[in-house]
């Protein structure tokens, strides 16, 4: 089970720890650019899942409009995937949704991981569309 923690602080160590993930995960692995993968950090809600206080799965999000919150950045650490460490950082974001009063839940995935959203819920809306040269898809959940 993971720790999880959130800040909306660009100087706070668990945004620090979030980069880390990111750069891990986008950068290094599906060789997104950092101009691109760091771009408008400033106001969204970054969320750290810990194991053992190491930094290992992270997700932003922010009020894309009143009610609807838009995730973005959805990653875990190559080490420890496949032990549902996102799943238990997705369903912890959906607890703190509906205690901020979110109704609908949006985000942007990658093609390759459309069933694992699935799985949470989530449904395809629309055409796919290329972000960073990474097919993608919307995909929403009702709270």
């Amino acid at each position: 089970m993971v720790e999880i923690k959130s800040t909306l602080e660009l100087t706070d160590p668990i945004y620090q720890d979030a980069v880390t993930i990111r750069k891990k995960v986008f950068i290094e692995e599906q060789g997104v650019t950092p101009e691109l993968e760091l771009e408008n950090e400033a106001g969204p809600r970054y969320f750290v899942g810990y194991l053992a206080k190491s930094p290992v799965v992270t997700a932003r999000v922010f009020e894309e409009k009143p009610g609807v919150w838009h995730i973005q950045r959805v990653a875990t650490v190559k080490e420890v995937r496949g032990q549902g460490l996102a799943k238990e950082l997705l369903l912890a974001l959906e607890v703190e949704a509906r205690k901020q009063g979110i109704k609908k839940l949006t985000l942007g995935a990658q093609d390759q991981a459309q069933g694992f959203y699935e799985k949470l819920g989530y449904h395809v809306k629309g055409a796919g569309f290329l972000d960073a040269g990474i097919a993608h898809h919307r995909m929403d959940k009702a709270l």
